[in-house]
């Protein structure tokens, strides 16, 4: 049995595994737990790639009456080749890194008061194809399609009064349209702080698999915890302009958790990290002008109280980088704020 594993260049001539800088010895270690689990006769888990959330940054500050639209957008090229391995004759398995061509995200969040907000969204992916017919197939996508309902509640643990700092705590379902697949309980703190017209933003989420249904009657279930980040540092520019350094990033399994399907204790697992900058500008969709904007804030920022609603566009590139990363990600993000 040989393994066919796909290369890219790095640009500088020479040619890189793409599954991940994950080391010659924890690699031939998952091949031979893989084959001793079939020479056991185990079966192994139901295939769960890396937990990618949409990449937008959630913020402390919460302001009883604000009802805000968002249409969370991204999408991707120089996507991570696949690898596979012929395990009997035309017969094979795929990594199963999670990869996707375009993501949108529609969503609606409510602020019931100063400390409690909810939202409720759905998303849409144009995905790799999970179960090629064939090794020539291995890195086509399916066409753009409903995958997953979500809904989220942010409590205010701390809150922001001007410069400061503020916590909240953050809980997330999400449900994905095919019963098969397993469903995710998103949990963890943001963290905020500002000064002047500078402002930190951490997000830090452990992610939870659950249920889903396996390939063959008695499989077990991969109920694995992955870890998510996301980090921002803005500066405002006053006018409604806003300059921001954001990274966002998946480690794929917090330890041993979870049971390792036959894909992932061959091919291991699949962290993703991305960094960039981010532009976004917020103006007002009534009267008054972007000059007025000061201290409106991108991502539902403040306002400046006169109940006009207010539109934030935020645009720009982030840069994979490791293997298991597409090589660039278009961030696309459009948040009315009533």
């Amino acid at each position: 049995m040989g393994e066919a594993v796909r290369h890219r260049g790095d640009g500088a001539g020479h040619t890189r595994g793409t599954a991940g800088d994950k080391g010659t010895t924890r690699r031939y270690v998952a091949t031979l737990l893989a084959v001793g689990l079939i020479a056991c006769g185990c079966r192994a888990a139901i295939a769960a790639g890396p937990s990618i959330g949409q990449f937008e940054m959630k913020q402390v500050e919460t302001e009883a009456g604000d009802v805000e639209f968002q249409s969370q957008n991204a999408y991707s090229w120089g996507q991570p080749r696949r690898r596979f391995r012929e395990t009997a004759p035309d017969d094979y398995v795929y990594d199963d890194n999670t990869v996707a061509q375009a993501r949108n995200a529609l969503e609606l969040e409510v602020s019931w008061t100063n400390w409690l907000r909810m939202r409720v969204g759905i998303e849409f992916e144009k995905e790799r194809i999970e179960d090629p017919a064939s090794p020539a197939q291995a890195d086509s996508f399916g066409s753009l399609k409903l995958d997953e309902y979500a809904a989220e509640v942010v409590v205010v643990l701390v809150p922001i009064k001007g410069d400061g700092f503020g916590v909240a705590w953050l809980t997330e379902f999400e449900k994905p349209v095919e019963n098969a697949e397993p469903m995710t309980l998103v949990i963890g703190p943001l963290i905020e702080a500002k000064q002047g017209s500078w402002r930190l933003l951490l997000n830090l989420f452990v992610t939870r698999f659950m249920g889903g249904e396996p390939e063959e009657p008695g499989e077990p279930l991969d109920d694995k915890w992955d870890f998510n980040y996301a980090a921002q540092v803005k500066y405002d520019f006053s006018n409604g302009l806003e300059l921001a350094l954001e990274a966002y990033g998946t480690v794929d399994r917090i330890g041993n958790t979870g049971t390792r399907n036959e894909e992932a204790l061959i091919f291991g697992d699949h962290d993703q990290h991305r960094i960039g900058p981010i532009l976004y500008y917020t103006t007002k969709l009534g009267h008054g002008s972007a000059g007025q904007m000061e201290g409106a804030g991108a991502e539902g920022g403040d306002g400046d109280g006169d109940n006009v609603p207010t539109a934030t566009f935020g645009v720009g590139p982030l840069i994979g980088l490791n293997n298991n990363t597409p090589d660039l990600t278009l961030k696309l993000s459009l948040e009315v704020d009533f």
